[in-house]
Formats: structure tokens, sequence, C-alpha cells
């Protein structure tokens, strides 16, 4: 029996944010780095959460005030941050 080396070379791309700006109440406009561009609406994961640390958010201009922190969006420290696939999808959990 013969033995050989299959070397196969797998590209994996990183999905960023390279782009971020709010829109309207809770709609953030986010951009990504395979040129995508969505409209995420926060306002039902805000609304609906029972954590006051997340409720708290609901405040607009605390919720304005995300930065783009490493290819994510970033709230106060990393006091609210979310997956970038569920970004994405526009699905929050």
């Amino acid at each position: 029996m013969k033995v050989s080396d299959l070397h196969i070379e797998y590209t994996v791309k990183i999905l960023k944010v390279v782009a971020a700006n709010y829109f309207d109440q809770y709609v953030i406009q986010i951009k990504f780095n395979e040129r995508t561009s969505k409209n995420k609406d926060f306002g039902n994961f805000l609304s609906q959460s029972q954590h006051p640390e997340i409720r708290k958010y609901l405040d607009k201009s605390l919720f304005q005030s995300f930065s783009l922190t490493m290819g994510n969006l970033n709230w106060n420290d990393y006091d609210l941050i979310f997956p970038i696939s569920e970004l994405h999808e526009r699905k929050i959990t």
C-alpha cells in the first residue's frame, strides 16, 4: 500500500464590519468586508429583552454611541456586542 501526501489549501475569509452608520430609530447600516451593506433594526431585540443592561440601550443617545472595534460593532467597551454572523444574517438572538 502506498501512502501519498495530499495537500489541500483552504482559504477562509473572515467576515468583518468595515463601516457602520446610525440610520434611524434603532437601525444601523452595516457594511461588511465582502462588499455587502445591510440595515439592521435592533429595536425588537432591545425592547423584548428583560435584562436592564440591554434595555438601557433603548435610550437612543446611548444606542447611537456604538463604535467599530476590531471589525465589530461595540457599545461602551464591550458592554453590548453581537456575533458578526448574526449582524450579517440580520437576526439577533
